[in-house]
């Protein structure tokens, strides 16, 4: 990784990892109906065991971990203002979407 993408993808991180300990987040109907569900939005708040493997590019936009005996997955994606389009999460126009999921609904 060259110096410019490497500094790019250390802003997005901490962008990322900011927005994470937030409140605006999507959890899917698997993940609202399980019994501790402020628990599991509390790990993905606390995540911090990013790898090779699940972040490649260094942008702390996915964490899995298991929960119980369920695999959980989050992913940060990146829209335009209208929410129709990818945007670039430098941009200040990007809107961060999280969203919390059970890995089989990935």
């Amino acid at each position: 990784m060259d110096t410019e993408t490497a500094v790019r993808a250390t802003e997005i991180a901490k962008r990322n990892d900011e927005f994470r300990k937030g409140y605006s987040f999507t959890i899917t109907r698997d993940i609202q109906e399980l019994p501790d569900v402020l628990e599991v939005i509390e790990e993905v708040r606390r995540f911090k065991d990013f790898s090779e493997d699940n972040d490649p590019y260094g942008e702390h936009d996915f964490g899995s971990f298991d929960w119980g005996c369920e695999k959980i997955f989050w992913k940060i994606d990146y829209y335009d203002e209208a929410l129709k389009g990818w945007c670039d999460p430098l941009s200040p126009d990007c809107h961060r979407v999280l969203t919390i999921m059970r890995a089989d609904e990935y």
